[in-house]
């Protein structure tokens, strides 16, 4: 625009303001017969723009950018429209602020933030010093660094030096918290037994003690530590159930005390491991406040909701927040003992048996005082597959932790918050170490039942008893034959009534353990004279003299083997002995093959007896000249023998079910089975033998005609003693044994 125009334009505006004088020139208004300078800077407002400074000059004006701005055509002065003014970055110059400060750029000036640990004491940009944390904290000295912490002054920061027995875990600017090194103690735990626990507790016994000394806390490495951690834990899992609680509450204290020690060495805010036994997820919050907020941890089938003021706590706090939630994928313990305490607590009048139906998790925060929280920590459990619940009543699912006794407690936590077939959500006011629970009701026998029970093994017994007296006795049938069915009937006799009077006491432990023993022994001792019983028949056909059996070489293998099977069980699995709903052998681990082992094997050998007994003799009936009198009386032996193993052998096949919560049918007939073996003994080896009939005529005939008795003592006493006389022949023979 040239000036003319220039000229023109201002001399219009001044016009409108009403001081149009044509003898005056522009920039000039007429005042009186005087030209005045016109003022355009204080008459027309922002007429130099945005960000501009109107200076006033005498018939004139100019503009200039306010400091902190520049023109963006490069002059200095402009007129008006001439120019703009944009701000100027002053944050280019690196040295603007100095060394402890950060430039800051604003609309027309900058500002200079002082580091951390440094403050501006006055209004110049530069001037930052250096705090004095260690003074400014002498008041409440714990915040800075811990109670025994001493705090050191830095140029722009400061450190906390620990005492021996204390750690800030590698970062100098947090409070020193105190190490309990003795927690990682052998001294007093059997860890030779577990294997890699020993292993455990020393290395973290060291890497406790390299910390609480002050030289060595910056070697520390959580991330290699938490890598050894669950290797070695692996090695303890890994072969199997732990023995009994004492084991599983050691290791879950250990591991907890190690990743209490491990997790402030961290370097990420989150760190997830992942073992063949184990499954962990860790959370890190470092800071000088505490941190607020949700927590969610989770792994493959378990989850924890807690928050960041939980895992903080109340008290002093350390400079960091750690939460960690920890699953064990394998843990199981063989004693069943660990869930005694939950016995009688639920409303129903039976007892259920308990089952682990999830992983068994820890969850650890860094809040030392976790057994009254503030707020419920919610984990979540998926269920894992269970086998054979489907023969039980009812099945309930029961939140429960760890306790200190070793053993499920149900204690501060909500048993049915959420659960279903799938999932169950437990909320707990204190932490530890979960799990969910299966409580398992069996099916209540009928009273018809109890009752057939009762009827039966009444019966048993009775037959039993005539059976036992007959054999002892009745002097025409004594012999090697007999002895064996006697002391078979003693066994069987004892099981029954031990059978009848103890299987369902269950409490105290120490006293079903006893009966288990008890039905154990006189059972396997049921078998073993059947097993002798099938010898003898094997002697007597396939050896001419000498088939019978010393008695001695008798009582030694009937009642010596049982006892040695019994005292083997028990030394390697005590426990074995009483379950929770049966004082018979427990059906985990495969304990019930220290009974089912020993019968299979007996009558897989009489099968063999019995098969080559019957070749033999189908041999003897062919031959020319057959002794028909004996070899008949060996064949009832052997077909009363064979019946009578497969009765008992039958009975223990349904036996097998029963303990193993199965139907009512398959109930009814093991104790319709259990009652024939009694009546079996009795109708076999008594009823069905005319020499056994024979006594019992003589017997009955004295009774019931006592006026003929003294005439029949004198007239018999001949007789009596050519037959015992031929009685003993025959057995020094062995050609008759009954």
């Amino acid at each position: 625009m040239g000036v003319g125009n220039k000229e023109l334009l201002i001399l219009g505006l001044m016009c409108m303001l009403g001081k149009c004088f044509p003898r005056c020139k522009i920039g000039f208004s007429s005042e009186g017969n005087k030209c005045v300078d016109v003022d355009e800077c204080e008459e027309i407002p922002q007429i130099c723009g945005k960000d501009t400074i109107c200076i006033n000059t005498n018939g004139s004006y100019f503009c200039q950018c306010k400091s902190g701005f520049k023109n963006n055509r490069g002059t200095v002065n402009f007129t008006g429209i001439d120019g703009q003014c944009q701000d100027v970055n002053e944050c280019f110059n690196d040295n603007i602020c100095g060394p402890m400060a950060s430039c800051a750029n604003q609309i027309g000036t900058y500002a200079c933030i002082c580091h951390d640990g440094y403050t501006n004491t006055n209004s110049t940009p530069r001037d930052c010093k250096d705090i004095n944390e260690c003074m400014e904290a002498e008041v409440n000295r714990e915040e800075i660094c811990g109670e025994k912490g001493m705090c050191k002054n830095t140029d722009g920061s400061y450190w906390c030096k620990c005492p021996e027995g204390y750690t800030t875990y590698g970062n100098k600017r947090t409070p020193c918290s105190e190490l309990k090194c003795d927690s990682f103690s052998t001294n007093h735990w059997p860890t030779q037994s577990l294997g890699g626990l020993a292993n455990i507790l020393s290395m973290m016994r060291n890497s406790c003690l390299a910390l609480s000394n002050p030289s060595g806390e910056e070697k520390a490495n959580g991330e290699v530590l938490l890598e050894k951690l669950f290797t070695a834990t692996v090695s303890v899992l890994s072969p199997g159930p732990l023995d009994n609680s004492d084991h599983v509450s050691k290791l879950l204290s250990t591991v907890e005390n190690s990743i209490m020690l491990i997790g402030p060495q961290l370097k990420a805010n989150r760190t997830k491991i992942e073992t063949t036994e184990t499954e962990a997820e860790i959370a890190l919050r470092r800071g000088k406040t505490r941190p607020t907020g949700p927590i969610h941890l989770t792994n493959e089938n378990t989850s924890l909701d807690t928050d960041w003021e939980t895992a903080s706590g109340t008290g002093t706090y350390p400079g960091f927040a750690m939460a960690a939630l920890l699953s064990y994928r394998n843990l199981s313990i063989s004693d069943n003992s660990s869930f005694d305490q939950l016995k009688g607590h639920e409303d129903d009048n039976v007892d259920p048996s308990f089952r682990i139906s999830s992983n068994v998790v820890s969850v650890m925060v860094s809040n030392p005082s976790t057994q009254h929280l503030s707020r419920w920590v919610n984990i979540t459990f998926r269920h894992l597959p269970v086998q054979d619940i489907d023969s039980f009543a009812k099945v309930k699912y029961i939140c429960a932790y760890w306790n200190e006794r070793g053993a499920w407690s149900t204690d501060g936590c909500k048993r049915e918050l959420i659960s279903n077939a799938s999932h169950t959500v437990c909320a707990c006011e204190h932490l530890s170490s979960f799990a969910v629970l299966m409580a398992l009701y069996p099916m209540k026998h009928p009273f018809a039942l109890q009752m057939v029970t009762k009827i039966g093994l009444t019966i048993s017994i009775l037959c039993l008893i005539l059976s036992i007296l007959t054999f002892k006795f009745c002097r025409s049938i004594q012999g090697t034959r007999t002895t064996i069915h006697l002391h078979l009937c003693i066994c069987l006799l004892l099981a029954d009534l031990i059978f009848l009077a103890g299987i369902s006491r269950t409490k105290p432990v120490g006293g079903c353990r006893f009966v288990a023993a008890m039905l154990h022994y006189f059972f396997l001792g049921v078998f073993t004279w059947m097993l002798l019983e099938g010898v003898q028949l094997y002697r007597m056909v396939v050896l001419v003299f000498n088939a019978n059996i010393r008695p001695l070489y008798l009582y030694i293998t009937g009642y010596g083997a049982p006892l040695l099977i019994i005292i083997v069980s028990a030394i390697s699995r005590p426990q074995g002995y009483g379950t929770n709903e049966y004082c018979w052998l427990s059906l985990e681990n495969g304990f019930i093959w220290s009974f089912f082992g020993p019968v299979c094997f007996i009558i897989i050998v009489n099968v063999f007896f019995f098969i080559v007994t019957v070749w033999k003799l189908a041999q003897k009936f062919t031959s020319l000249n057959p002794d028909l009198s004996k070899l008949h009386k060996i064949k009832a032996f052997t077909v009363t023998a064979i019946a009578q193993m497969c009765i008992l052998g039958l009975m223990w096949v349904f036996g097998a079910f029963l303990f193993d919560e199965s139907t009512m049918v398959v109930a009814y007939i093991f104790t319709i089975l259990n009652s024939l073996q009694g009546a079996l003994v009795f109708i076999m080896h008594c009823l069905l033998s005319k020499q056994v009939r024979d006594e019992y005529v003589h017997f009955l005939s004295c009774i019931c005609i006592p006026q003929k008795k003294r005439y029949s003592d004198f007239s018999s006493t001949n007789p009596s003693s050519s037959q015992s006389q031929a009685s003993q022949s025959r057995h020094h023979t062995g050609e008759s044994q009954i």
